[in-house]
């Protein structure tokens, strides 16, 4: 379903994970052309199983939205960053990256070089303001982790905070008044203070947890079993004999979620008045709700009973147009939890108004190697430009001196000196351009060998599989049938695991030259270098309850879009031309066990994937 021209937005909760596809409309909009989401248990008890859990939930909805290995755009939780927001003397603007530094490091509590930060300078009047925003930078690695082992790739990491205004300054654009935007998460609430353009937002550390918990402890049961009653029977108590109205079982869980949820009230008068003395901000006059804690019955009353103030639901969908095949019954039920997926969709075509970008570590490492590659590239262009026109002038002066020594033969023994050391730059220009291909083909051949193991990664991404081994081998026939000596031969030798860094003799396996009539081997062919033209994949599988063979589904998915990986071989019948023919899962399927035995944990599985080209061994 995604596209070169698609944008992926991934929104990150402690309890809900969604996804949307966006693509930009012809009048410069935003079309949302598939949306779901997964539900994952926000238990304090199983916290250690959390990044197992998003990864799950990540792989599921990237499958069923048919994203493939596209770049994504994710929003994390307000409450796992810390945001500080900070007003700037009056300074050129030349100064303020310096002067935000500074700043980051008085008021970040970590140091700069353990932490991933951004900052946003912020319009206000008559004076500068700036949000910043770090988090721990292995905290963010280990999110990113879970996102990337998909087979999806990171293009920018956004608060969902920052993703909320920008949905609300493009789906609100008329209103001018001071408006509190309370988005109820699962472990917190963030508090957005919104006037005009003015901005300022809060975490609290209440939300939908919160009220589960108390459910548990109220009637002394599983955090799973109260988060269903929650879920499926509860609802908001209010003032006034509501509950009076209720059987008495319904009303006592009203009164316990009313009890968890009023605690609230007093976090939100607490931040509007540090709003209002600290950065000037005024009271709000309207209330919108947001997020998955939103959705208790009543919620919305409780709020205006609480706060005197008018409340609604959030509806950012206004700001975008919707395609084809959308459930638009749904869409309107679930609008108010699109904020972060709207926002993240707005920065795809430069609709934002405030850009947040936290870079992981390996996001980094790409975006230098990027940054890096087109000098690399012209670098080896001019060196090569160089050379050819080098060797042009000294053809052109070697034909001068040809010419001349024609007509005078008086200067031929001078032109004779001269003929040696243009002849020998030409061998060294030649030994040259052989240098600079080696080291080119050798550049191919590693990184081929980390891109195809990411590949592979991706493709195996299941918590039902483990790999433990992955082996290259040379002359691979996968339609060798049981002729062993078409089965490939490995390229590792067995002392390879014990020999000392840098001995001799492993520079790969011994290659059979091609001989010459009469049975004598070709002695030109004698310092052929080995390749691998496949990799032999083993590891273990256990039972799965959504597959059969959960193997055969991961390799059928490594198929859909092979790019260091091939599927096909060339078949030479007794007459006629060769043919490309599809491989069968017997051809690349060496060992399975059908399931794993009754005691043990998993079975084993044993691959033979030919590579996409064949591969050097150094």
């Amino acid at each position: 379903m995604a596209d070169n021209q698609s944008s992926i937005a991934l929104n990150i909760g402690s309890q809900r994970v969604s996804m949307a596809v966006f693509e930009p409309s012809k009048s410069g909009g935003l079309v949302l052309k598939a949306y779901d989401s997964e539900t994952i248990l926000a238990d304090p008890a199983t916290e250690a199983s959390r990044p197992a859990q998003i990864g799950y939930a990540i792989g599921q909805l990237a499958q069923r939205l048919k994203t493939g290995r596209s770049k994504v755009r994710y929003a994390i939780s307000g409450q796992s960053v810390f945001t500080r927001f900070v007003k700037l003397p009056p300074l050129d603007d030349d100064n303020v990256e310096q002067l935000v530094t500074f700043e980051a490091q008085q008021h970040v509590p970590f140091p700069l070089d353990e932490v991933v930060w951004d900052y946003e300078i912020l319009e206000s009047a008559g004076e500068k303001e700036v949000v910043i925003v770090a988090i721990k930078g292995e905290a963010l690695d280990e999110l990113n982790e879970s996102v990337t082992s998909t087979g999806l790739a990171t293009t920018e990491v956004d608060i969902a905070p920052m993703a909320l205004y920008n949905a609300f300054r493009a789906a609100y654009p008329g209103v001018s008044e001071p408006v509190l935007l309370i988005d109820i998460g699962a472990k917190a609430t963030d508090l957005l203070y919104i006037e005009g353009k003015r901005f300022f937002t809060r975490s609290v550390n209440r939300g939908g947890v919160s009220i589960t918990s108390a459910i548990a402890k109220e009637y002394g049961i599983p955090f799973g079993e109260a988060e269903g009653h929650k879920t499926q029977t509860g609802l908001v108590a209010l003032g006034g004999g509501h509950t009076e109205q209720l059987d008495e079982t319904t009303a006592a869980l009203a009164s316990t979620i009313r009890n968890a949820l009023g605690q609230l009230p007093a976090e939100i008068s607490r931040t509007t008045n540090y709003d209002r003395s600290q950065h000037g901000g005024n009271a709000p006059k309207r209330i919108i709700l947001a997020g998955g804690g939103a959705n208790l019955p009543y919620t919305k009353e409780f709020f205006e009973e609480k706060l005197h103030l008018p409340v609604e639901y959030f509806n950012p969908v206004g700001a975008i147009s919707v395609g084809k095949g959308i459930d638009t019954d749904k869409l309107g039920r679930e609008a108010h939890l699109m904020g972060e997926l709207i926002g993240l969709g707005l920065r795809g075509i430069g609709k934002s108004a405030i850009n947040i970008d936290l870079v992981p570590t390996k996001v980094q490492a790409t975006r230098t190697a990027d940054k890096q590659k087109p000098f690399f590239i012209a670098a080896a262009a001019l060196f090569l430009a160089g050379l050819a026109l080098w060797g042009v002038m000294n053809t052109l002066a070697a034909g001068k001196a040809r010419t001349e020594a024609h007509s005078m033969a008086e200067q031929q023994a001078n032109l004779e000196s001269i003929d040696g050391p243009i002849k020998a730059q030409f061998k060294k220009q030649a030994q040259l351009v052989t240098l600079a291909s080696q080291y080119t083909q050798a550049e191919d051949d590693r990184t081929f060998w980390l891109d195809a193991m990411q590949e592979l990664k991706a493709g195996f991404a299941s918590d039902a599989v483990w790999i433990i081994d992955m082996e290259p081998l040379h002359a691979f026939d996968p339609l060798g049938g049981d002729d062993k000596t078409k089965s490939g031969k490995s390229v590792v030798k067995s002392e390879f695991p014990s020999a000392q860094y840098g001995a001799p003799g492993l520079t790969g396996i011994k290659v059979d030259a091609p001989l010459l009539k009469g049975g004598k081997p070709d002695p030109k062919a004698a310092n052929l270098v080995p390749t691998a033209n496949a990799v032999r994949v083993r590891g273990f599988w256990r039972a799965n309850p959504r597959s059969s063979n959960v193997v055969l589904d991961l390799l059928k998915r490594l198929q859909e879009k092979p790019e260091h990986f091939k599927f096909t071989a060339l078949s030479t019948p007794e007459k006629g031309k060769p043919v490309e023919v599809e491989l069968t899962v017997d051809q690349l399927v060496k060992q399975l066990d059908s399931a794993p035995a009754e005691e043990d944990f998993a079975a084993s599985f044993e691959l033979i994937i030919p590579l996409s080209r064949a591969v050097a061994i150094q």
